[in-house]
This record gives C-alpha cells, sequence and structure tokens, in this order.
C-alpha cells in the first residue's frame, strides 16, 4: 500500500495536542491555528500527524494516520482521528453518506440578510495550483449556511457541510461575494472605510488568519453506533474579534 509505505517516513515530534476525548477507537482534537494536518511537499514534520504518532505510535498502521477529515492550517476547531483499522473503515464510510455532522462559524465581510445554501462545484484553480474556485468541471460542493449575528459591515455565520472539498467554505463565500474576513488567499477589496471606524478597521487588517472555525462535530461511535458529539468554544482570537465587531455596532447606533 503506497500510502502506508509513504507513512513509515514520517516521524513522531513532541507536539502539544489538545485532546477533547480519547477512547479505544477514536480521538477529537481542538486543532489550533497554524497547525497543518498532514505532511506534504514542503511540510515534511510540524504536522497534526507527526503530533500525533508521537501520541499514539500504533496509529502508523492507520492509513493516513487515522485522519478521516483535514482543517485548513489556519482554521480552528475539531477534528476526529480514528486509532483502529476498524474505527478508521466505519468512521469513513459515515463521512462519505454524510452521517458526520460539521458545524462551523465563520466572520464574513459584508452583511449577509439570509440563510441559504450554496450548491457549486469545486475545481483546483486554472491559473494558480494552491487556489480552489467554483468552476462547472468541478466535484459537487455543498455548504448551508444561516445568520448568527450581523454587524455594521459584517456577519456571523453558522455553517453546515455537506462535503468536504479543499477550501469549499473560502472559496463558497468568496464566489457569492462574502468572503471570511482574514482570508489571504481569497481576499476580495471591499470598501467598508465609511461603514466601519478606524479602530474596527485596524483589528481587522491585523487579524492573522481566515476567521473560520470548527465549533461542532457529531458522528455515530464506529462501534457502538452512539450518536458521539462534541463542541469546541471559539478561539480567544475570533472572540477578540467579534467583541470589536460589537463594540463598533455600538458606537455607530
Amino acid at each position: 500500500n503506497a500510502q502506508l509505505d509513504a507513512q513509515t517516513d514520517w516521524q513522531a515530534e513532541a507536539i502539544s495536542l489538545n485532546i477533547v476525548h480519547e477512547d479505544s477507537s477514536f480521538l477529537v482534537i481542538n486543532k489550533p491555528a497554524g497547525l497543518i494536518v498532514h505532511p506534504g511537499a514542503g511540510n515534511p514534520n510540524g504536522t497534526l500527524v507527526n503530533a500525533l504518532l508521537h501520541h499514539d505510535p500504533s496509529l502508523k498502521t492507520v492509513p493516513r494516520c487515522g485522519i478521516i477529515h483535514r482543517l485548513d492550517k489556519d482554521t480552528t476547531g475539531l477534528l476526529v482521528v480514528a486509532k483502529t483499522l476498524s474505527a478508521h473503515n466505519q468512521l469513513s464510510k459515515a463521512m462519505l453518506a454524510r452521517d458526520i455532522k460539521r458545524h462551523y462559524q465563520a466572520i464574513v465581510q459584508g452583511v449577509v440578510i439570509s440563510g441559504a445554501t450554496i450548491d457549486e462545484p469545486i475545481a483546483r484553480d486554472s491559473l494558480s495550483r494552491t487556489k480552489m474556485s467554483v468552476s462547472p468541471t468541478g466535484r459537487k460542493a455543498i455548504t448551508h449556511y444561516r445568520v448568527a449575528e450581523r454587524f455594521n459591515a459584517h456577519t456571523l455565520l453558522n455553517i453546515e457541510l455537506d462535503t468536504g472539498r479543499t477550501h469549499q467554505i473560502r472559496v463558497h463565500f468568496t464566489h457569492i461575494g462574502y468572503p471570511l474576513v482574514g482570508d489571504r488567499t481569497y481576499k476580495k477589496k471591499k470598501a467598508l472605510e465609511n461603514k466601519i471606524t478606524a479602530t474596527l478597521q485596524t483589528e481587522l487588517q491585523s487579524f492573522p488568519r481566515q476567521a473560520l472555525h470548527a465549533k461542532e462535530l457529531a458522528f455515530p461511535h464506529p462501534d457502538s453506533q452512539q450518536l458521539m458529539q462534541y463542541q469546541a468554544q471559539l478561539p480567544a482570537d475570533m472572540e477578540t474579534l467579534l467583541i470589536a465587531l460589537r463594540q463598533d455596532k455600538m458606537d455607530q447606533v
């Protein structure tokens, strides 16, 4: 198995993990911003996989060290990792059957009027290999969203994914004209200067990553099929940004 052969080169590294749950079948991790999930070209180490191999060396025997789904490097929040071949098999099937429910929160530019579903296929961008884009030749991608809170020129959204394409949330919201705050890859300049205070402008400009957090995860336990549900609070940087957005709204009432 080429996948498992490649894994033999992956090194265990003592990188601390925020473990939300662990039993004999799986782990649920709350991933910080800046941590890449999987070793790849240019990133052979310092990843979640290296940390997992240090935490549990037996993960070497599980495909992709048990990783079922990914989060982008600068996205925070919950990930499930299978610890056995049987759990990997069950959780992979659950992912295909859309039985793993993933809820995110994102702060986007622009005032979103109401919730909706984005059903637009996503493919690798023809002009830039590191980016994805909406394309008729792409793979099916479905994103559901609801408004959680509105500000003067931004919106906090609750998002649920039916599919898990690379950069799906970031690409979909840029496509409909509401790019994620802090997303340097898919940024579209919006004229906000007259709608927000200088204080908030500074806060937004210094926000170091896309404002996206995988907040809730729910799936059937791979052994018992009992529904397992997990939540991770918004990270401090997004909480601070929300406080600034609320303050800006108050200041302009």
